[in-house]
């Protein structure tokens, strides 16, 4: 292995101090930290020394200058690599990485118990109206509880839109802890492969008209921005239920206010927002029925700890000259590794 200084920088934060312990093990490894306040000459140091750069993977929470773009790429001309700090990669253009031969990889599965435990905690949260007496009680006396009768999950049936790790783990809880009926729709997959993961493959407009449940596991991309709006809340059951965990700016917000306003599904469960975080006065707060949280579900500490882990092992790994397991631009490979070899003298391995 090539001795050469392998230089990372971040932005402002990293998700766990455990990056910097397993890191400093590396005596060929440098990290640095940039942020708004680091000097233009310093900032302009870091930046042409990177070989990598561990970003942040919420596009709300990072400034457009340090997020990875044509823009950034002419400021670091010996960067190899783009990692994210979870699965989403918003953050990264990988159409601007693969055209300067870099590689971008994310954190996929890190976080899927997390985000899995979540829904399912939306889903009983909502289907018992756990949320509506909780707000009732707070407000006011003599509560009627046969007024808000619930639901029981156990032999429902949940539609769930992307079947990749965390829409894979939410399934295998719904189908094993309740007997759930699980519809998928995931255009990567063929029916055989959604099979082995325990659900039946299905169209979107199948997942909205059939699903008791709704769950939106993709991740945001040009593909996905603006999916789901007021045709596919149209399709749903009158007594069903909306959550996601995924991105804002998958599904329209305005439309589901006009949903839950008209009483045309029962409720939602929403992580994820568009801006973020939501305003108390933003509409879909006005309702009892409606379970908020602020973008939170893969945010525990169990989750950071081990996104951490899978981001430095990925790093080194690819420093090594192996392979990424979580590549998410394969075709960049080659040109990669013409430039691999530029900078530390070795090729990495064949793709």
């Amino acid at each position: 292995m090539s001795a050469a200084m392998k230089n990372i920088f971040y932005y402002s934060h990293l998700n766990h101090p455990v990056y910097l312990e397993l890191m400093a093990k590396r005596g060929d490894v440098r990290v640095q930290k940039v942020e708004a306040r680091t000097s233009p000459a310093d900032m302009n140091e870091v930046l042409a020394s990177a070989h990598a750069y561990q970003i942040g993977s919420d596009q709300n929470e990072m400034p457009p200058d340090y997020q990875a773009c044509d823009a950034l790429f002419r400021r670091t001309p010996n960067l190899l690599m783009v990692s994210t700090h979870g699965a989403g990669y918003d953050t990264i253009d990988l159409a601007a990485c693969t055209k300067a031969g870099i590689l971008a990889m994310n954190q996929a599965g890190g976080n899927a118990e997390a985000v899995g435990e979540h829904l399912l905690g939306m889903m009983l949260c909502l289907s018992k109206r756990i949320i509506e007496t909780d707000r009732f009680m707070r407000r006011e006396a003599g509560i009627k509880r046969v007024e808000f009768m619930g639901h029981d999950l156990l032999g429902k049936t949940v539609g769930i839109v992307g079947l990749g790790h965390t829409g894979g783990r939410i399934a295998e809880l719904c189908r094993t802890a309740f007997g759930m009926r699980v519809l998928a729709c995931d255009p990567y997959l063929d029916a055989a492969a959604i099979a082995k993961k325990g659900a039946e493959k299905v169209s979107l407009a199948a997942v909205f008209r059939e699903g008791d449940y709704v769950l939106v596991c993709c991740p945001l991309s040009a593909e996905t921005r603006g999916m789901v709006g007021a045709t596919q809340y149209a399709l749903m059951k009158p007594g069903a239920f909306f959550v996601t965990c995924a991105r804002g700016g998958i599904h329209d917000e305005m439309a589901l206010v006009d949903a839950l306003r008209e009483k045309r599904i029962a409720g939602a469960g929403l992580d994820v927002w568009d801006p973020e975080p939501p305003l108390p006065s933003h509409p879909l707060m006005q309702f009892d029925n409606v379970l908020v949280s602020p973008h939170t579900a893969g945010v525990t500490h169990e989750s950071r700890i081990k996104i951490t882990t899978i981001a430095v092992e990925q790093l080194l790994g690819t420093f090594d000259g192996r392979r990424p397991p979580r590549l998410l631009n394969p075709e960049a490979w080659v040109a990669f590794s013409k430039r691999f070899e530029k900078i530390f003298g070795r090729l990495p391995e064949p793709a």
